[in-house]
């Protein structure tokens, strides 16, 4: 069911509605006059411990945010709501959307205002590994692009996590207000429940801080992981393969003697999935954790995909690389500090991993 946070009693309810309805005439003038939407803006994150961040043009890195933008259906929903409308309910996102339907998400709606920026933290989902974060962002001038950098930093009861993936995108509704979905995939366990702890940075200073206990989910399934195998000298290990309302979650680990970063494979492990007839199930997220273990590379992450159809009995999953084309990321050390990433040529060759089946019970 869904939580309302406390602080909905306090919650700038005309000033948000008033938002919206200019997002929304904003966004009808630009269908009207069949102009383009402001580009997504989309930019990977890197936590403690992550040596190397890798885009591709072939898969998307993380989630791929399109949320909130103008249909007759959504703003005459918006209209009639004395609050924000949900941002994953809106998004192009299955899973999200999903959530949304059975009631999964925890609503916060939790505002601040720092040098006339008011951040709301609209919601939250936390499932398998998986916790994502839904935004409503409204100043009182315009803001640039890459205002917020590369999205919020965070702690799990007060600690940030050895490694984690994830991804940070906004959409805008006009050129002072504008939504934003941020994904963060732990690649270490994770408990049950916790105190989840959000900073995001402004580029002129500001700082907004939330603080919100989640938990996870019910209705996790798992299921038994196949044996490792190791092909041209790559180690792939599935550690474990899940499913809920919101999705498929299939986790890795990889390991292989190299030491360079640009040589290494194993953050370039995705999944194909197909159903007992053959139907593609669609994967959302593709970002690694990796680090320096002495003489190897080892990487760790937690694949995405859609939740799956009732009539779906098993599924056959087939490793393979991703060998990008183009790209490149952003890597945030410990203090916080951003460096870009240069996507440089890869000299990688594909490799054939052995399929495996999974049996979903009815």
């Amino acid at each position: 069911m869904n939580e309302q946070h406390e602080q909905l009693n306090s919650f700038p309810r005309e000033e948000i509605r008033s938002a919206i309805h200019l997002g929304i005439t904003q966004a009808e003038k630009q269908m009207n006059e069949k102009t383009n939407r402001t580009p997504i803006k989309k930019i990977s994150i890197r936590k403690r411990k992550i040596l190397y961040a890798i885009c591709s043009v072939l898969t998307a890195f993380g989630i791929l945010v399109v949320s909130s933008y103008y249909s007759p259906a959504l703003a005459s929903s918006l209209s009639q709501l004395p609050i924000i409308g949900s941002i994953f309910g809106n998004s192009d996102l299955n899973g999200l959307r999903q959530a949304h339907k059975k009631g999964l998400i925890r609503e916060i709606g939790e505002t601040q205002t720092v040098n006339g920026i008011s951040v709301t933290l609209n919601e939250i989902l936390y499932d398998q590994n998986n916790i994502t974060i839904g935004l409503f962002i409204e100043s009182n001038k315009e803001l640039e692009e890459y205002y917020f950098g590369a999205g919020m930093d965070f702690t799990i009861n007060g600690k940030s996590p050895a490694g984690a993936t994830g991804s940070y995108g906004e959409e805008n509704l006009s050129t002072t207000i504008r939504t934003a979905i941020q994904e963060i995939n732990v690649t270490e366990d994770m408990p049950e429940k916790f105190e989840l702890g959000l900073t995001l940075h402004g580029k002129n200073g500001e700082t907004w801080y939330f603080s919100t206990p989640v938990k996870k989910i019910d209705s996790i399934q798992k299921f038994p992981t196949p044996q490792a195998q190791t092909v041209g000298g790559l180690k792939l290990t599935i550690t474990e393969i899940s499913l809920s309302d919101t999705g498929l979650s299939i986790a890795y680990e990889s390991s292989e003697k190299e030491t360079d970063f640009d040589l290494s494979r194993g953050g370039l492990i995705d999944f194909l999935v197909v159903d007992q007839n053959g139907n593609k199930i669609t994967g959302h997220s593709g970002g690694a954790a990796g680090e320096l273990v002495k003489d190897k590379i080892v990487f760790k992450s937690n694949k995405q995909f859609d939740p799956l159809d009732s009539n779906v009995t098993e599924l056959t999953i087939t490793p393979y690389l991703v060998i990008p084309s183009g790209g490149g990321g952003v890597e945030i050390d410990e203090n916080g500090k951003e460096k870009e990433l240069e996507y440089k040529e890869p000299s990688i060759q594909p490799l054939k991993f052995d399929s495996f089946k999974v049996k979903i019970p009815q």
